[in-house]
């Protein structure tokens, strides 16, 4: 049965130091710090810091697509002033962008 299958003989294993063998982990965490991580962690610092500094008479986007005027700003909600007697009350976080003034009334 010998000449069917081929028998498996050890190989001797070469050795690798310890940092040798950690370094492709190592190498690979620190391209996904750089291109994922980092870069996610200073858009979250900016939005909070752009949310943080919401005051009334600002003009927003929110994350659904709505543009409006901030009228009132409470601890964690805005009132938004959507159009003429339309106010919509909405988590501070759902802000997206603070556009430059005058861009309600041009839209």
């Amino acid at each position: 049965m010998e000449f069917l299958i081929a028998s498996a003989y050890a190989q001797d294993a070469a050795p690798q130091g310890g940092l040798m063998g950690f370094l492709p982990l190592i190498i690979i965490f620190a391209v996904f710090y750089f291109m994922l991580i980092r870069p996610q962690m200073k858009r979250a610092k900016e939005h909070r810091k752009m949310v943080s500094e919401l005051a009334k008479g600002d003009e927003v986007v929110t994350n659904g697509g709505l543009l409006g005027k901030i009228t009132e700003v409470g601890d964690s909600f805005v009132t938004l002033e959507l159009a003429d007697n339309l106010q919509v009350k909405l988590q501070r976080n759902a802000v997206a962008n603070v556009m430059p003034k005058g861009t309600v009334k041009s839209a």
